[in-house]
């Protein structure tokens, strides 16, 4: 990662995530069985595919904040391909069964958050591609995980749910990656939040929008 948005962790922070996780939990608890099994908004993935991947990289963001509170890995990590083989098994759960695993893994991360002492915070983790980064940033990467995998599900959340203060911080991240990488982008601007972001001298400026267009799934959707 070549730049960390202006973030730190605090109880609201992680209410942000909890309030989240609560909207995506909901609208999978409402999927019916062919509703799961139908194409997501991600290629060769079903809506049970969506959920299955969310739980699991919640259960990833669970170990790396035990890790950050003990100094200890706590038990074995899943790799790549462990990750994957579980997300195909568990994409032929039920909507309920689904619902309640994501539920379960939240929780979890919620818990883990809390309890985290503020010094470890700051905490260096690694990311399961081998960038290291502080333990504070798992809760923009967990609410990014939520907001983005909620409008892949395709049932109505669209980036005009997206809260303003996501909005920003992702904005912030994708847009300073894109920056580090020579990305051919002279600017962003976001009416709604009054916001605008210099890239390069050279390069297409998107005209004035709206928060669909600053922060919309069509390429500048904030990076994984």
């Amino acid at each position: 990662m070549n730049g960390l948005p202006v973030f730190r962790a605090g109880a609201g922070r992680i209410e942000e995530v909890v309030r989240s996780g609560d909207g995506l939990v909901r609208a999978a608890a409402d999927l019916s069985g062919t509703e799961l099994r139908a194409p997501s908004g991600l290629p060769r993935w079903t809506r049970g595919h969506v959920l299955a991947h969310v739980a699991h990289s919640v259960d990833a963001y669970v170990w790396l904040l035990r890790l950050a509170r003990t100094g200890r890995a706590p038990g074995p990590r899943a790799d790549a391909a462990m990750l994957a083989a579980a997300v195909e098994r568990d994409a032929a759960l039920s909507a309920g069964r689904l619902a309640t695993r994501l539920r379960e893994s939240l929780d979890r991360f919620a818990a883990q958050a809390r309890a985290l002492p503020g010094a470890a915070w700051d905490q260096l983790v690694p990311a399961l591609a081998g960038w290291r980064h502080p333990a504070w940033y798992l809760l923009l990467r967990c609410l990014r995980e939520l907001e983005t995998h909620h409008l892949d599900l395709g049932v109505g959340h669209g980036t005009e749910q997206w809260p303003d203060g996501y909005v920003s911080w992702a904005l912030d991240d994708t847009l300073t990656t894109l920056r580090a990488q020579g990305f051919p982008l002279a600017s962003v601007e976001a009416v709604d939040l009054g916001r605008r972001w210099s890239m390069t001298s050279g390069g297409p400026s998107p005209g004035p929008g709206t928060r669909c267009s600053a922060g919309s799934a069509d390429g500048l959707r904030p990076m994984r």
